[in-house]
């Protein structure tokens, strides 16, 4: 393993994985990403991260905070194979997703990557199926959409950006819904004050699984710059720098703008991915023991594997 220092060597266009995994988690009030969701006590990216290498991704990039990252980052040495390539990197200031990204920038280099959040179990169809298509060298981003009943674990509010597909399968807009919850008769709702207030169970959503070129750099920087103007192209700051506001700016939201010919330069496609896996994440400590008897599920049906790396007896 190893910590970022500058841009590491070229594999070829092989994606790297980057791990969103700064986030503070209020709501929670724990690490999310070291929750214990596995079958043996398996953290949650230790899930994210054995799927994606499955998919054959063997490089990482770990965007970490300073409140959390510690305890992550001793957790993936002590825990993570010795033949997965990972880098750490810092985001000083929790100011998006965006940003997040772009603090991962000096490592990717111009290659295509995948990015996850740290507190999701996106299963391993769904991984494969974006690794698929960034192998496949297109010019279109992607992402991957879940049906609504798929990426809920529990009763709790949550938000959710609802997916609008044009006719060509590409993203028109995302809509981000909050407080979606699911009710008692097994209906969806989503009580923000906005129509429609019923959400229809198959509702595409994401969940901030998306696959992206070296096209979206310029997009995200100008996009950050806008709202933080003292942030650089690689997310560091200025030492003098006056401290940032809280505004953060969240990845979809680039993506919006994106498609949508609101940032300079081209307009870029993305192509949404349709998946029938579930996602499975932490957003309260309520959704701990569902999310657990989620993943067991999973594996006693076939879904996704016991073990996120080799078992003990194939060690």
């Amino acid at each position: 393993m190893s910590s970022a220092g500058g841009s590491s060597a070229t594999r070829g266009d092989r994606p790297v994985l980057v791990l969103l995994a700064a986030g503070l988690a209020t709501r929670y009030g724990g690490v999310k990403p070291l929750a214990p969701l596995g079958l043996h006590g398996e953290a949650v990216v230790d899930l994210t991260v054995g799927d994606a290498r499955a998919a054959g991704i063997d490089e990482v990039v770990a965007v970490l905070g300073p409140r959390t990252g510690p305890a992550i980052a001793y957790h993936l040495a002590r825990t993570w194979p010795a033949d997965l390539t990972v880098h750490q990197v810092l985001q000083p200031v929790p100011l998006g997703t965006a940003h997040a990204l772009l603090c991962a920038r000096p490592v990717l280099g111009e290659r295509p990557f995948v990015v996850v959040n740290g507190d999701d179990v996106y299963g391993p169809d769904a991984l494969a199926l974006v690794v698929d298509h960034l192998r496949r060298g297109p010019a279109e981003h992607a992402l991957v959409a879940y049906d609504l009943a798929r990426s809920l674990v529990g009763d709790g509010p949550v938000t959710r950006g609802t997916v609008q597909v044009a006719e060509d399968g590409l993203l028109a807009w995302i809509d981000e819904r909050r407080q979606v919850r699911r009710r008692p008769d097994g209906r969806f709702e989503a009580a923000d004050g906005r129509e429609p207030a019923e959400l229809d169970p198959s509702t595409p959503v994401s969940v901030n699984l998306f696959g992206c070129t070296p096209a979206i750099w310029p997009a995200v920087a100008e996009a950050v710059a806008e709202v933080h103007p003292q942030v650089r192209p690689d997310g560091s700051l200025p030492a003098d720098a006056e401290p940032p506001s809280p505004t953060e700016v969240l990845l979809p939201e680039v993506l919006c703008a994106l498609v949508a010919g609101k940032l300079p330069g081209e307009v870029q496609a993305v192509r949404v991915l349709r998946t029938e896996a579930r996602c499975v994440g932490v957003t309260h400590q309520a959704d701990l023991p569902l999310a657990k008897a989620a993943i067991a599920e999973l594996v006693a049906t076939g879904q996704r594997p016991e073990w996120p790396w080799a078992s003990p007896q194939e060690a």
